[in-house]
């Protein structure tokens, strides 16, 4: 490929999206982000991909690049061989011939990606899974989704949503989860869960306290919603409430990897997500958790993602060229 060649590279999200120009050795060159506005309805937010998409082919053109292809990818059930937005909650997308669209107005090969499996891709590649051929590569934000990366390749299954291991059952008669069932593991340790919990936990000991209950610890009702960040910096202050939800967090998510490495024996499992900003509060415990967990089993080396929410444009690159 020559010097100049670039990929024009979108990760599309509910509220932005994050856009590229990337080589084919991964770097990206040239960084955007764009409101999505999903509230406009899924017909504008296709406009804004493809007028964002093509400004940044132009972009590159007028720093005397080449642009070889187009990669994008989006949250929900994505048919990647067909090139369609099957269903997205976040976007509004029902059967959306994307690849199609984009290559019709842009004129360049395209590539279509779940967003997650996009980047498992670039973490396997490129990040915290690099040089191991097996790599599963978590996702734990507002929902939970993983992607099995092998030799580079990512599994997207017979229907388009390979991956979804936060609707594993960790905790039956538990929570329930936003799928409709109770005790997925995304209804226990996604950051939204483990926010929501912790609200609950809190109201629930602070009523007892005034009622002549029972208070569990050190506790006082904040009036305004805490993020699963805040909790975990509650459980390592010694919070009694917070240390209790995030080790029920810690421990449903390791039930959760447990089964995914029986399932796929991977070398590496990477943690990505707003979770993982957590660092050691969660990998010290989640290791030690999953060791337990495992019988026959070889551990698989547990890593933070290492390329943060760039991931997904440089994976969506990486997919791009691949279908070239």
């Amino acid at each position: 490929m020559s010097p100049a060649d670039v990929v024009v590279a979108l990760d599309v999200g509910g509220t932005g999206m994050k856009c590229a120009l990337v080589r084919p050795d991964g770097t990206a060159v040239h960084t955007e982000r764009h409101p999505t506005d999903a509230g406009r309805g899924p017909d504008a937010v296709i406009e804004t991909i493809l007028d964002v998409a093509d400004g940044l082919a132009g972009k590159a053109r007028a720093d005397g690049l080449d642009p070889v292809a187009l990669g994008i990818a989006v949250p929900g059930v994505v048919d990647e061989p067909a090139g369609v937005a099957v269903w997205s909650a976040n976007v509004g997308f029902r059967d959306v011939p994307l690849r199609d669209l984009a290559t019709a107005r842009l004129g360049l090969p395209t590539a279509l990606g779940h967003d997650v499996r996009v980047g498992g891709l670039a973490e396997a590649r490129l990040g915290a899974g690099r040089g191991t051929g097996h790599v599963l590569f978590v996702a734990v934000g507002t929902g939970i989704a993983a992607a099995h990366v092998v030799d580079g390749s990512a599994a997207t299954g017979a229907h388009g949503a390979a991956g979804e291991i936060g609707h594993i059952l960790v905790r039956p008669g538990g929570p329930r989860c936003g799928c409709g069932r109770d005790g997925c593991l995304e209804a226990v340790a996604s950051a939204s869960a483990i926010a929501r919990r912790y609200a609950e936990a809190l109201d629930a000991a602070t009523t007892g306290a005034a009622t002549g209950g029972v208070a569990t610890g050190g506790t006082e009702k904040t009036g305004a919603a805490v993020s699963a960040a805040e909790v975990a910096d509650r459980a390592a202050a010694g919070e009694a409430v917070a240390a209790r939800v995030w080790a029920e967090a810690v421990e449903a998510l390791a039930d959760g990897l447990a089964t995914g490495q029986a399932l796929f024996d991977v070398q590496t499992v990477v943690v990505g997500g707003g979770l993982a900003q957590a660092g050691p509060r969660l990998f010290d415990p989640l290791r030690a958790a999953l060791r337990e967990r495992m019988t026959f089993h070889r551990q698989p080396r547990l890593a933070a993602a290492a390329l943060g929410d760039g991931a997904g444009c440089l994976g969506a690159a990486l997919l791009a060229l691949d279908a070239r």
